[in-house]
């Protein structure tokens, strides 16, 4: 670590606290960015294939701009009217299916995921929480007992059961049917089976997932709703379908929405029918300071503009596909790596340990390239770059990440 970083390391841990964590031995000073690069105070410039939060860019102009105007306009909550953002309501519910037509607005996943968590209990009368066995869904308390991969050392109650991803040689119907005798055991009638779309912490899975559609039959069957968690996996990601639902072939009862959204300005959403909002609001209103406030429609709704004209939806599908297919013949040429898995761009390369996937990781941060590690050992790489990303990009990742694996 050199001196700048050491010292501000020493100055964070101080005034922040020892819970947060850093990446890297040496840890990166980022102090702008554009497009898919972040860039240090010397000049140098990371290729990010690793946020996915600005999801069309970082800092992209668009976006910038119309925070910028709306800031300078207005900024309040929902308890009065505001055309801006009735219009970007009706607009990303023209993005849904039947009859998930009603959006509510809130600032983080984890605010969306809990809200969803709470009509799905009143709409069911159900109390019990199904989801997969290394699942993360946000840091709320209630939330966090449904992210097993995040509450380490913490108790989680007996309402929540966890089951394996789905996947070749699961049964993920019949884990779930399960899930619900276990929950009845322990009186708890299941609310909602609730699952990331592209299983992100399980070390990525394909769409479509074998048996999640019977899966979501069976919970809707105990009475349960099915609610896809579409923070991570939403917006044209997966490349040629918007909703990571879609590509499963599945429709969920709820939808919660948040990361890309606002391409970095926090927003998120949930998304749900009418009727399920209506027999919530008998016995509760909803209201979020900051949830669906002007400034943060306005940056959704340039997202999507800049989603839909740039076409970045299809770069992801056609991107995604090049580097899966450059990551494959990788795989050929060094045994270390395993499977790789994902639609669009997002995906995960089986590493032969933890301790390589670490080194991949720090080996392709010193020459340039940011990625991650997923999955309950930590032995999958993620690779999960802006849709912004270029052919050059690809070409140029690959070059590093063939070079990283010669040097190890």
């Amino acid at each position: 670590m050199n001196q700048a970083s050491s010292s501000l390391a020493t100055r964070r841990a101080r005034a922040m606290g020892s819970a947060y964590r850093l990446f890297y031995d040496r840890p990166l000073i980022v102090e702008s960015a554009r497009g898919c690069h972040l860039i240090d105070p010397d000049g140098n410039e990371y290729l990010d294939l690793y946020n996915n939060v600005p999801h069309v860019g970082h800092c992209h102009p668009r976006v910038v701009q119309a925070i910028a105007e709306q800031a300078a306009r207005l900024n309040t909550h929902t308890r009065y009217l505001n055309e801006g953002v009735v219009a970007f309501a009706e607009r990303l519910t023209a993005l849904f299916p039947e009859p998930l037509d009603t959006v509510m607005f809130c600032c983080s996943g984890t605010e969306a995921n809990e809200l969803a968590l709470r009509i799905a209990r009143v709409n069911t009368g159900g109390t019990g929480v199904i989801v997969t066995r290394n699942a993360y869904h946000g840091n709320s308390w209630a939330i966090a007992q449904a992210s097993p991969e995040e509450s380490m050392g913490e108790d989680r109650g007996d309402h929540v059961v966890t089951v394996p991803a789905p996947g070749p040689g699961v049964d993920f119907a019949g884990e779930v049917s399960g899930a619900i005798e276990q929950l009845a055991k322990t009186g708890h009638r299941p609310a909602a089976l609730l699952l990331d779309m592209v299983f992100s912490s399980e070390g990525i899975r394909t769409p479509p997932a074998p048996g999640l559609v019977e899966a979501a039959t069976v919970v809707r069957e105990a009475g349960g709703v099915f609610i896809a968690d579409e923070v991570q996996a939403g917006f044209g990601r997966l490349g040629r379908h918007l909703w990571g639902f879609q590509a499963h072939g599945v429709l969920p009862d709820l939808v919660t929405l948040g990361k890309p959204m606002g391409n970095g300005h926090p927003v998120a959403a949930m998304v749900t029918s009418p009727e399920r909002i209506d027999r919530y609001s008998q016995n509760a209103t909803y209201f979020n300071t900051f949830g669906g406030n002007p400034v943060s429609c306005a940056a959704a709704n340039a997202m999507l503009d800049v989603l839909f004209e740039e076409e970045l939806q299809e770069r992801a599908e056609r991107l995604g596909k090049r580097l899966r297919d450059g990551l494959a013949e990788l795989a050929r040429r060094h045994p270390c790596l395993g499977e790789v898995r994902g639609a669009g761009l997002f995906i995960g390369v089986d590493v032969e340990s933890p301790r390589l996937a670490a080194d991949l990781v720090a080996g392709l941060r010193e020459r340039f390239a940011l990625v991650g590690r997923t999955g309950a050992e930590g032995n999958v790489l993620k690779v999960r770059p802006p849709l912004a990303i270029t052919d050059e990009d690809t070409a140029w990742f690959l070059e590093r990440l063939e070079e990283t694996l010669s040097a190890l």
